[in-house]
């Protein structure tokens, strides 16, 4: 079974990043035939145990995304980047912590004009970490993160076939 996880970087918990990640999420699995649900970590849930040295909620999340074959990272924008939120958590895992998992960025942006920076990044990010970075990413206004039904069926159509591929491969 193909382990896959949804990892959201919003500022808030349960946002709606958080929601149009699920969504993207549930559409391509089914077209790239993942076979399971995804697991969720919100790292806005982690609080302030995010910046502790120990901290046993912080360690599951990260173990659950080092043990991911899939792992769907969902941020808004913040600062023409991804979000501070990201940043910290991802910097805890080990070099190459992320080096059998398949990742899928996905980015919400407030003007779709000034996007192609986020997903960069978030690509760079991933791949730093030893990741293959499927392609394209996900890159969605704000305003379609409350129904972003046709824009993420329409990437999960270009999205799953390479990620349906990737997948066999790393699995």
């Amino acid at each position: 079974m193909t382990r896959f996880t949804v990892l959201v970087a919003a500022p808030q918990i349960r946002s709606s990043v958080r929601d149009a990640a699920l969504r993207a999420a549930s559409e391509v699995a089914a077209r790239a035939g993942v076979d399971s649900r995804p697991d969720v970590i919100d790292i806005a849930e982690l609080g302030a145990e995010l910046l502790s040295e120990s901290s046993a909620a912080v360690e599951a999340a990260l173990a659950k995304v080092r043990e991911s074959d899939v792992l769907l990272v969902a941020s808004p924008q913040a600062h023409g980047t991804y979000t501070g939120l990201l940043k910290v958590f991802l910097d805890r895992l080990p070099e190459l912590g992320l080096g059998h998992t398949v990742a899928v960025p996905l980015a919400v942006v407030e003007d779709l004009r000034n996007s192609r920076g986020i997903e960069e990044d978030l690509r760079i990010l991933l791949a730093d970490l030893g990741a293959w970075v499927a392609e394209p990413g996900l890159i969605l206004a704000e305003g379609e993160t409350g129904q972003p039904d046709s824009v993420v069926r329409a990437w999960a159509d270009v999205a799953a076939p390479g990620l349906r591929e990737a997948v066999s491969v790393a699995v």
